[in-house]
């Protein structure tokens, strides 16, 4: 039996971590708004200048490749091994393709399904159940898809959208709004494959990397190849593909995604699964960026329907909770929380790199 002395040690170091987090938990959701808010500038400046997607994206990636390379200095400190670099390399390939199909669903679906869309990284949970998992978590794990699909497919139909909402009850005729078309099924196919390429990203970096301070330095290198992979595509937009290839400055825009959409969300996810276990595809993770969402869509007067919204949100939620759920009978399984993008940190006992 303990002794209220124990009892009080072993309950006493709740609240100081309580009180330790929560500055952690403002970077968090301050983070994620500045990089939102860069969201919704980029997709008006390209809805409105009608400029190149790859051509804009190559012309953030230079300079945030090189701000990478400068902070982290990846040729200092312990030599990488050709089974960390070659990875990170190949992962600069994935985050090329990714940042592509990104551009062009944000110009084609809007901000908040492509936002949204971000979160089908979920579905390599159901893979890594049917993969590894026992019969009772892949059935678990497969509802979880069908509600993640059934989230994006209402999405596509406009349900957060309050000109077509059927839950919208509020006459937006008399409201200037931007109204934004229904997609399809279709049109949701390219922001749900960039979502599942940027959730196979992270889990590269994860897996090559075992420590903080290694992860950044070969984030660098991610980024720094990302730009070189995306250098002759955006060459030969410019010279062939595309037949607007001028590109109008806009300050706020390219900024605000160089600083806040690619730099800073970096460290402010990495602080979030390090230190908050807090892992991008999570609930978590959705409920803070639906609120940014919430807010960027009534500041810039978005056609948005905020019942269809929270309706789409919270199945889209649910989905993500029983697709990403672990096995907590089975804490050995490692090869299945490697695959997750939702694994919680706090599950996994990573062994250090030697110093």
């Amino acid at each position: 039996m303990m002794s209220p002395n124990q009892i009080h040690e072993s309950r006493s170091p709740s609240r100081p971590n309580t009180f330790r987090q929560t500055p952690l938990q403002v970077i968090h959701i301050f983070g994620n708004f500045m990089r939102i808010w860069s969201v919704y500038s980029v997709y008006r400046y390209l809805s409105q200048t009608g400029a190149s997607v790859i051509l804009f994206i190559f012309s953030c990636l230079v300079p945030s490749s090189i701000l990478f390379l400068v902070l982290q200095k990846p040729w200092k400190g312990r030599p990488l091994s050709n089974t960390q670099v070659v990875p990170s390399v190949i992962n600069g390939g994935i985050t090329a393709l990714y940042f592509i199909l990104w551009g062009k669903g944000l110009r084609s679906c809007g901000p908040l399904r492509v936002i949204l869309a971000e979160y089908s990284g979920a579905v390599l949970g159901v893979l890594s159940a049917v993969l590894y998992g026992r019969r009772g978590s892949v059935w678990k794990k497969v509802s979880g898809l069908f509600a993640v699909l059934a989230s994006f497919y209402f999405l596509s139909q406009g349900w957060a959208m309050a000109t077509q909402s059927p839950l919208s009850f509020s006459d937006s005729q008399d409201v200037e709004v931007q109204s934004e078309e229904v997609l399809g099924v279709k049109g949701m196919l390219i922001p749900v494959f960039a979502g599942i390429l940027s959730a196979l990203r992270r889990v590269i970096a994860r897996r090559v990397s075992l420590k903080n301070q290694l992860k950044r330095r070969l984030n660098a290198i991610t980024i720094a190849s990302a730009t070189c992979f995306l250098f002759p595509v955006a060459m030969w937009d410019m010279i062939i593909g595309s037949a607007n290839v001028e590109l109008p400055f806009s300050a706020w825009a390219f900024s605000s995604f160089v600083l806040f959409g690619i730099i800073l969300i970096f460290y402010v996810d990495s602080i979030a699964e390090e230190r908050l276990h807090m892992v991008f595809s999570s609930p978590r993770h959705l409920m803070v960026a639906g609120g940014c969402i919430i807010l960027m869509e009534i500041v810039y007067k978005m056609d948005f329907s905020l019942a269809g919204f929270l309706f789409c949100a919270a199945i889209l939620g649910f989905g993500i909770h029983e697709a990403t759920a672990l096995d907590r009978t089975r804490k050995d399984s490692f090869q299945s929380s490697d695959i997750l993008d939702g694994v919680h940190e706090d599950q996994i006992q990573m062994s250090a790199l030697p110093t």
